[in-house]
């Protein structure tokens, strides 16, 4: 005798395919959901070992930034010790700049010719006096021309005595003494009233 099968089994095998389905759709989601969580785990390890090495780097260059403000502090104090030392070195070797520019000025001043003001400012000297003629200017000239310490003279004029009786003229002259660099408030030469030679 046949034996007819009268179970749904067309529905019992949609159902296992529905629970297979599920099953296989569950496991890719939590395989999806591990492999998210891992990569998640991976990339903020490296996001805060970066960040770590961030702050690392930060710091240090915090202290370079430190280090390089004292390299700028020290140079600064560097220059004003050398150009205090630059200056000390001027001071030292135009000490004695009042006397031997004197020196060279009474050895210039031919007879015949009078100093009647002096002024040195930095390099440059004016000279004030008066003359019997022309021609010991002229030799006053040359011998400051041949100076050792003086250069440049110019003599910016020459006038007539303004007394009639007297055979002076008055004359104005400029020099500048060569070899000294200027120094600010080093030494003045004070105004010399009276004749030179």
């Amino acid at each position: 005798m046949a034996y007819i099968n009268l179970l749904p089994w067309r529905d019992a095998a949609r159902k296992e395919r529905q629970k297979q389905y599920l099953t296989l759709l569950t496991g890719t989601a939590v395989l999806s959901f591990l492999l998210v969580f891992v990569v998640n785990m991976i990339y903020s390890a490296r996001i805060d070992g970066q960040l770590q090495r961030n702050r690392f780097l930060e710091s240090e260059i915090k202290v370079l930034d430190q280090r390089i403000a004292e390299i700028r502090t020290l140079n600064e104090t560097k220059k004003s010790l050398q150009q205090r030392m630059s200056l000390i070195s001027q001071l030292q070797s135009s000490r004695n700049l009042g006397t031997q520019i004197m020196d060279e000025i009474a050895s210039a001043v031919p007879a015949g010719v009078y100093l009647t003001q002096l002024d040195k400012k930095g390099t440059a000297l004016l000279l004030v006096g008066k003359s019997e003629s022309n021609n010991r200017l002229s030799n006053m000239l040359r011998e400051a021309e041949e100076s050792e310490l003086l250069t440049t003279p110019y003599l910016e004029f020459i006038e007539a005595g303004k007394d009639s009786v007297s055979l002076l003229s008055n004359f104005k002259m400029h020099l500048k003494v060569k070899g000294f660099e200027e120094v600010q408030g080093a030494e003045t030469t004070p105004p010399a009233n009276g004749g030179a030679r």
